[in-house]
């Protein structure tokens, strides 16, 4: 049946909710870090690389959301699977900032622990919708 949709619903919403939800993570995590640079004594040579690896993320975002919720809805297995190469980039910079950044606090904590789960749903939707284009 050439009328089939194999494209995720779930995943959609889910990469529209990530995207929003990033932007909070965004805010907020730079928000802190203004803050922490400002309370403790924050050595500048560590404050930079903190600085980069979150603008490094929001840049890896950007193409990690088009190419996610343009493979899903053309239901092209290599793009979404390109999409979901970015994220374990995206999970990596995010397990920077939960472990290894300067200072974390328990906002950082809790930020980015609903970031990587986010990302875990979302890369089993992923393989789920590749695993659906493929068949």
């Amino acid at each position: 049946n050439s009328s089939s949709q194999l494209s995720s619903l779930p995943l959609q919403i889910l990469l529209y909710v990530n995207g929003v939800y990033y932007i909070f993570y965004f805010l907020a995590t730079l928000a802190m870090m203004i803050y922490k640079s400002q309370v403790f004594s924050y050595p500048d040579d560590f404050l930079a690389p903190d600085l980069a690896v979150l603008f490094l993320m929001a840049v890896l975002e950007v193409p990690r959301l088009y190419l996610g919720f343009k493979g899903n809805l053309t239901e092209a297995e290599a793009v979404l699977g390109l999409s979901l190469g970015l994220t374990v980039g995206s999970v990596v910079l995010c397990v920077y900032l939960l472990l290894w950044q300067t200072y974390v606090l328990w906002a950082d904590v809790l930020l980015n622990a609903v970031l990587l789960s986010a990302y875990g749903l979302e890369s089993g939707l992923k393989v789920t919708a590749i695993a659906a284009f493929v068949s």
